[in-house]
């Protein structure tokens, strides 16, 4: 099997952000049959939902190429997440990290485990504009052109961050004997 281009949305509002982003990013890089292909700049954004009085998020997009298959990839996301401390206590509720599968190649799926693209892709800036910064062109499978996508979407307090961009610090897994 080729390996296929996944990108997964990436925020954290709780246990220093910045360090639980990176973390997961380090945790992506080091994923079975994957390769960690780029990372946005950082956004911060307000809370979408939740309760009130959260912090704000920062976030990312990732681009994966790996030859796991949907599901093995959302549960290793999955896992990252519990390894980073995530608690699922309330629906749109602060995390220490929130991944998510947003596209996975062209599939289009929706059942109990997994909705591909992201149910919510199309309505969150804060997914949109870092996933525009890496993949411009892209073609959403049944949602158009990702930058048209962009002018329905207003920035809604989404503020870039002019730090460098945090892929560049991501060192690959070293192999094991």
């Amino acid at each position: 099997m080729h390996p296929l281009r996944a990108y997964i949305g990436i925020g954290s509002n709780l246990d220093d952000p910045l360090a639980q982003v990176r973390a997961a990013l380090q945790a992506l890089a080091a994923l079975p049959a994957s390769q960690l292909s780029t990372c946005s700049p950082l956004y911060r954004s307000v809370p979408v939902g939740g309760p009130p009085g959260q912090p704000d998020y920062l976030n990312a997009v990732a681009a994966l190429d790996t030859r796991l298959s949907a599901d093995q990839l959302l549960r290793a996301l999955q896992a990252i997440e519990a390894a980073q401390g995530r608690v699922r206590e309330l629906r749109w509720g602060p995390r220490t990290l929130d991944l998510d599968l947003l596209l996975y190649a062209d599939l289009v799926r929706d059942d109990a485990w997994l909705t591909l693209p992201h149910p919510r892709l199309q309505e969150r800036a804060f997914v949109l504009y870092p996933l525009h910064d890496i993949a411009p062109g892209l073609e959403l499978p049944g949602g158009g052109m990702l930058s048209k996508l962009l002018l329905k979407c207003p920035p809604q307090g989404l503020e870039r961050l002019d730090s460098p961009t945090i892929a560049g610090t991501i060192k690959p897994p070293v192999p094991t004997p």
